[in-house]
């Protein structure tokens, strides 16, 4: 029985096992802050991985908090991602958070700005010295190599600030004709620009500004509400969409900006290649382009439409995964269905092996019976040996004479003989059974219960019942003709007692 234990055990483990899939990819995602260019970058990642259904992002925002993203980072690397993408708030400060990530065998993209350690698999980025030299020579060229320029600075201490601070620096050093009245320190947002540049304002009244130069959109349209609308402003990022950067300077807010790709799309393609061991570049730089009034309306209308392909190709990813969601559900019923179809089978299997077990039990104890017993190894009733059930014949004085002691096997063999020639005679009973056994009726029933622990009547019932059990295997008769043939004169009253004894009616044995 325990070999079909285990078929059923190994089908139902068959059908669990058909649903594990290939190896899955957790990437974490850790931006130092949150804002539309990193959003848009959260989005194209998301677009990526929709062609890899084996991976799942976990984003966090540190919110410009270097205590915030080291702690998101030690916490992406307890959670067991299999691949870190990481921008640092700042270059040495998160660096050893990034180095615990590395030295636990994560790989390590750095992407947009830079870190203090060489501890990284890849980084990729656009050019920040370059955006700030190529703006430097836009501004000379804009003010005809002659202006003030108010500069507001990204967070201290990130790279691309420090970068496109150097840019710049370098684009105008040659330009006796531009002076840089002011170099503010920023922190990336719109409010510190605008605050910082009204306390400049306070501080140097009657100083004339010809541009303003901010480390990013934010900031340059955070100074442009503090200072009016009199100065240009040029900015970096270049956004598309609504309030981006390309339209704000098609739109006369800002003079010019920098496309500062995000290329999420790009970024999720290299992490794929390094979890998969494919080749790939550890320095990646990222093409970018200056944004004027005279290319941004171009600009706009054809990120517009990227961003109306990226929103329809979004909707339809939703849909699929709808239908997927819906394909899963139905293929989850169907493996129940299917499970559960085959546990049926193995119960019933399983029930009727247990039947056939039953069966063949009974069958044994046919044939174990005090009939089929040889006289010299006698097993009845409570399994007593000749010695015991000897002790155990009556010898009261009433009966004593008549009670002489006697062999208990040949005692037995004898009824034996007496019982199987009454078989047949439906009107047999105790007193036929002791006259033939020359005793009285009292006689043999002491007797017969002191060996066997059973009346005499119980075991020529038992006896009839046992034949009528070979029968039915070994012939082709009727269930009335066998009940007729063991001395039973009504079928239903044999059929009953044929139950009793082995649990089936007379007709289950030849099934």
């Amino acid at each position: 029985m325990t070999k079909y234990y285990w078929l059923v055990a190994l089908l139902m483990l068959t059908l669990s096992s058909c649903s594990q899939g290939g190896k899955r990819y957790t990437i974490g995602v850790s931006q130092c802050s949150e804002d539309i260019w990193r959003e848009k970058q959260n989005a194209e990642l998301r677009m990526g991985a929709y062609f890899h259904d084996n991976v799942e992002l976990k984003f966090a925002a540190a919110y410009d908090s270097d205590a915030r993203q080291v702690q998101q980072i030690d916490s992406l690397i307890n959670e067991g991602i299999d691949l870190l993408i990481v921008a640092p708030n700042q270059v040495n400060t998160i660096s050893p958070a990034i180095d615990r990530a590395y030295d636990k065998g994560i790989p390590v993209i750095v992407f947009e700005r830079k870190t203090g350690s060489q501890k990284y698999t890849a980084f990729i980025s656009a050019d920040n010295y370059e955006m700030g030299h190529v703006m430097g020579e836009y501004i000379v060229s804009r003010l005809h190599g002659k202006g003030n320029v108010l500069e507001i600075k990204g967070l201290a201490g990130s790279s691309p600030a420090i970068e496109r601070h150097n840019g710049f620096m370098d684009a105008i050093k040659d330009e006796p004709g531009i002076k840089v009245v002011g170099s503010l320190q920023g922190d990336w947002t719109e409010e510190t620009a605008c605050q910082i540049s009204k306390q400049w304002l306070a501080a140097n009244e009657g100083v004339p500004v010809d541009l303003v130069f901010g480390a990013n959109d934010r900031t340059a349209m955070g100074a442009r509400e503090a200072l009016g609308e009199k100065p240009l402003y040029c900015g970096i990022d270049g956004l598309p969409g609504k309030n981006g950067g390309i339209q704000l300077v098609r739109d006369s807010l800002l003079d010019a900006s920098f496309i500062y790709p995000t290329h999420g799309d790009q970024l999720m393609d290299l992490a794929i290649r390094i979890l998969e061991g494919q080749p790939y570049e550890k320095e990646t730089m990222l093409m970018s382009a200056l944004v004027t009034h005279d290319n941004a309306k171009v600009l706009l209308m054809q990120s517009e439409e990227m961003m109306k392909q990226a929103s329809q190709l979004d909707q339809l990813h939703e849909m699929a995964d709808g239908y997927l969601e819906e394909l899963g559900a139905q293929r989850l019923v169907n493996w129940l269905a299917l499970g559960f179809i085959f546990l049926l089978v193995g119960l019933f299997v399983l029930f009727y092996l247990y039947h056939l077990r039953k069966i063949a039990l009974q069958r044994e104890r046919v044939m174990r019976t005090l009939w089929n017993m040889q006289p010299d190894s006698i097993s009845v009733g409570h399994e007593q040996n000749e010695e015991s059930a000897a002790a155990a014949l009556p010898t009261d004085t009433e009966e004593q004479e008549e009670d002489e002691p006697v062999n208990v096997s040949l005692f037995i063999t004898r009824f034996k003989e007496v019982v199987e020639a009454r078989l047949e005679d439906s009107d047999v009973g105790v007193e036929e059974l002791a006259a033939d056994m020359s005793l009285s009726r009292v006689q043999l029933y002491r007797k017969v219960k002191a060996v066997t622990g059973s009346s005499p009547v119980e075991l020529l019932r038992t006896s009839r019942l046992n034949r009528a059990y070979q029968l039915l295997l070994t012939s082709d008769m009727s269930v009335s003709e066998v009940a007729y043939a063991v001395g039973f004169t009504a079928p239903s009253y044999f059929t009953k007692c044929f139950k009793e004894e082995y649990g089936m009616v007379p007709g289950d044995i030849r099934k």
